[in-house]
């Protein structure tokens, strides 16, 4: 199956426009966007999307991300691939990258998976 990404909405909406702008034929959402999460929603309810929907997780969020991807999992839930970027990401290398990941790679090879990308 091919990669489907929810970003955080901690991620400036412009990333998601230059993802869209240069790769248009990737399925990405933002929280807050009509079929994902409401802006300003708990992060576990961010995870049971993703986990639901077969998305793979793009967020900035080091602080309190990686607890709850910890909770979810020790309760036996799953997730389909957490990417986690820098700050200071700039947004066409990061949207190159999440198109090499889209191209080269399918879903399930992100099964549980946490990537940090330093772009």
């Amino acid at each position: 199956m091919r990669i489907r990404y929810l970003l955080d909405e901690n991620l400036d909406p412009r990333f998601l426009r230059t993802l869209q702008r240069h790769y248009p034929q990737i399925d990405a959402l933002r929280v807050g966007d009509a079929g994902a999460p409401g802006l300003g929603v708990s992060d576990p309810v961010v995870l049971a999307y993703v986990e639901a929907n077969r998305r793979i997780l793009v967020t900035d969020n080091r602080k309190s991300m990686p607890a709850h991807v910890e909770t979810h999992w020790r309760a036996g839930r799953h997730r389909w691939g957490i990417f986690i970027v820098s700050k200071n990401a700039a947004y066409k290398q990061l949207a190159d990258a999440l198109f090499v990941y889209w191209d080269a790679s399918e879903l399930e090879e992100w099964m549980d998976q946490t990537e940090w990308l330093v772009v």
